[in-house]
Order: C-alpha cells, then sequence, then structure tokens
C-alpha cells in the first residue's frame, strides 16, 4: 500500500531506489509495530532524510496500518479478504478502499490491486481508450462511479465470453492501442528509434 500511495504522482524509480530505506523506517510495514508508535515517531518520520518527506502520504502509512489490521480480525487475514472478494465487482472493493483506506482511492487503489496480483482491471489510458474504441461510453478519464459501472460491466461481459481473467482482459485492452513499448524500451528510445 505504501508503495503504491508514495508512487502516486511521483517518479516510481525514486520510490524504488529509496525501497529499503523505507522499509527501515517504517519498521517493516509490521501493522502491529505501526500502530503502537506514537506521535513523536510519526512527526520525525517528515524530516527523515531516508524517505519521502511528504506528510499526508506518511500519516496514510499510520491509517493503512489501522485499516489492515481491521479487516484481518474481520476476515482473518488481509489476503483472505482479498481473495473472497469477486472480480466481478472491483467498483465494490475499490470504494471499500477509498472508504476504509488512506490515499487508495482512484488509479492507487486499481495498481495497488494489481500488484498484489489480485484479478481485476486498470483503467490506464490505453485501457480506457480501448473500451472507447469498443464503443464504451465513457470520459476519457474514468473517475465517476457511473464510468467505473460501465467498465466493470463491460469487463463482466468479456470475462464470461471468453472464460479469461479480469487481469489478461485488462493487459489485452492495455496492449491493443496507443503506443506500446517492449519490456525493456522505454518510450524516449521509441520515439528515437522511430526518427531514424
Amino acid at each position: 500500500m505504501t508503495k503504491r500511495v508514495f508512487c502516486a504522482g511521483f517518479v516510481w524509480s525514486v520510490i524504488e531506489a529509496k525501497w529499503l530505506d523505507f522499509e527501515e523506517a517504517f519498521l517493516g510495514f509490521e501493522p502491529d509495530e505501526l500502530t503502537f508508535q506514537p506521535d513523536e515517531f510519526w512527526a520525525a518520520l517528515t524530516r527523515d532524510k531516508r524517505i519521502v518527506r511528504n506528510g499526508a502520504k506518511i500519516m496514510s502509512v499510520r491509517h493503512n496500518a489501522y485499516f489492515v489490521k481491521e479487516i484481518a480480525r474481520e476476515y482473518g487475514s488481509f489476503g483472505r479478504f482479498l481473495s473472497t472478494w469477486p472480480s466481478s465487482d472491483e467498483v465494490g472493493l475499490l470504494a471499500l478502499l477509498a472508504k476504509r483506506g488512506s490515499r487508495l482511492g482512484g488509479n492507487t487503489g486499481q495498481l495497488l490491486l494489481r500488484f498484489l496480483g489480485w484479478d481485476g482491471f486498470v483503467t490506464s489510458k490505453d485501457v480506457v481508450a480501448c473500451l472507447r474504441d469498443a464503443g464504451l461510453d465513457i470520459s476519457v478519464e474514468v473517475k465517476s462511479k457511473s464510468d467505473l459501472g460501465r467498465v466493470q460491466s463491460q469487463f463482466n461481459s468479456w470475462a464470461k465470453e471468453t472464460g479469461l481473467p479480469y487481469i489478461h482482459l485488462s493487459r489485452i485492452c492495455a496492449m491493443s492501442i496507443g503506443e506500446n513499448y517492449s519490456v525493456r524500451e522505454s518510450p524516449h528510445r521509441a520515439r528515437e528509434r522511430v526518427r531514424s
């Protein structure tokens, strides 16, 4: 959760480069440890040069530690909770993450689920372009509940029709439209290659 929260609106490579320091500063992200830390611990993190010193994001770690513990009490573990939530209701799961978690709304919640390996879609620019190209009446940026509902309905239909996991369908959409690059090729290198 913390990695996705800190990557939102930031250069991911910076967070990746500092990640071992993040783990140390945040006590290995152990929810029990984090929820027992006094206010002084959290205040000190806003001055800690090992991490990105964004106060709101730092405090989201505290809030999300409580959130994970609450979910674990209700379901036995956070992993069990995710494993029982159906992919056909990703919109409901995203709403829960946004409501009960901290800074887990929008694409951050979708990317969190993707990085955790949960079977769902991500409304990236290319996925949305693919859906619009397929005739789905949604905005260029999917943010409203009605647009998310339409996206969910389309993915539910495709999953039923094809038997493919939602994550595969989402990736097929992403790779079927827009500029696509190999894993080893950055957008900058691709543009240079095309110009040559």
